[in-house]
């Protein structure tokens, strides 16, 4: 485990946040591709990935969410030189992870009638 009390904490802060903003990039960008090849399918398709786009936010929420909690409560434990304790966190992290993915996964095949039903979503842009 890496010391964040000591050297720089700039340099620590650049080194951190560096993957944060290449994975932003990199989610841009695969934003991008996938607009335009579903662009070449129709106003269909496009208006499909809207209706999508609205789920994928709240799933994004969540996630950041679980994300945060979780990061906060490793730090401390990494602040406190309590590496068991940080490795305890991430497992747990990563099993509530799967459980929250799962139970999104049934409840949003459950109840995409609705949704875009309430979207007023036609057949072919909810299919």
């Amino acid at each position: 485990m890496k010391d964040l009390t000591t050297g720089s904490v700039t340099r620590h802060l650049l080194h951190m946040s560096a993957f944060l903003a290449m994975s932003m990039v990199v989610q841009t960008l695969y934003l991008l591709a996938d607009l335009y090849w579903v662009g070449r399918l129709g106003k269909e398709a496009i208006a499909a990935v809207g209706v999508a786009g609205n789920i994928t936010m709240v799933v994004l929420a969540l996630t950041q969410m679980l994300g945060v909690g979780t990061t906060t409560l490793i730090s401390q434990a990494a602040g406190r030189k309590d590496q068991t304790q940080a490795e305890l966190v991430f497992n747990q992290s990563f099993v509530m992870s799967i459980l929250v993915a799962l139970a999104l996964g049934v409840v949003g095949f459950i109840v995409r009638p609705a949704y875009c039903d309430w979207l007023s979503a036609d057949t072919e842009t909810a299919t």
